[in-house]
């Protein structure tokens, strides 16, 4: 590559992004996982409305990407995993000597196509879920759904950008899978409403994403869910990301590829 200025190394990025076969198939799960069980949980719901516990047309629209991030996760991981399986690192280390801007570039290209996906998984499962619930669905209009909403997909976004950071760290697709996966679901799962495991569970990034999308607890119950706000809840998953990208700068920055 000739020049190695930013926008030259994020363009070969973004197109290596987009030739690597996994990413469209990884996007595509995320879509369908997502919306296909968001469809799936409001037939159900409005089927038998009168029984439903704790009913919120919010949680009908967007748990659902909760378990369609997975497919994303695995975006970010291969992505940066499959240049280590491959070998391939060292060429891109050859046309770009400078580790941390291969790595930038690596990592905004990647982003870039995990926002643009998220974007359209989260509008799209929101509003078919919405439909779906007829009379019992809620509107962009309501208080607080736009916010839910971008919360969703900042979540998703940086989901990935934090599986390609602990996959530079580690270095390993597989190993990464068996790191994130355990993470990502441990307080989804239900552990982090646990009242000996809540205090330091509620922490987790999954957590945090809920509390962001507003729905980590039932309507009107404070016994479930994290104990801080949204702001906060954003604030934990910067950090998180963050220290992973740092740890994927460190661990390229220091070893050989």
């Amino acid at each position: 590559m000739t020049g190695n200025s930013p926008r030259a190394v994020l363009a070969a990025e973004w197109i290596k992004v987009w030739t690597v076969r996994s990413t469209r198939l990884a996007l595509l799960l995320t879509f369908v996982i997502s919306t296909g069980i968001g469809t799936l949980v409001a037939f159900n719901w409005r089927g038998d409305i009168e029984h439903v516990v704790n009913f919120s047309p919010l949680a009908a629209g967007l748990y659902s990407v909760t378990i369609g991030q997975l497919a994303l996760v695995a975006f970010g991981v291969l992505l940066v995993g499959s240049e280590y399986s491959s070998g391939s690192m060292r060429a891109s280390l050859t046309a770009v000597p400078q580790r941390g801007l291969l790595y930038g570039g690596k990592l905004l290209a990647g982003t870039l196509a995990a926002l643009a996906g998220s974007t359209v998984t989260v509008i799209v499962t929101f509003a078919g879920a919405q439909a779906i619930l007829g009379p019992y669905g809620t509107t962009l209009t309501s208080d607080g759904i736009l916010t839910a909403l971008a919360g969703a997909i900042t979540y998703l976004t940086l989901i990935c950008a934090l599986s390609m950071g602990v996959t530079a760290i580690v270095r390993s697709s597989v190993v990464a899978l068996s790191l994130l996966l355990p993470l990502l679901f441990l307080g989804s799962q239900g552990l982090g409403n646990v009242p000996t495991l809540k205090p330091v569970l509620q922490y987790l990034p999954d957590q945090a994403g809920l509390q962001l999308m507003r729905i980590a607890r039932p309507p009107d119950d404070d016994r479930f869910g994290p104990d801080y706000t949204s702001g906060t809840a954003l604030a934990i998953l910067l950090a998180w990301t963050a220290a992973a990208v740092l740890g994927g700068y460190v661990v390229l920055r220091h070893r050989d590829a």
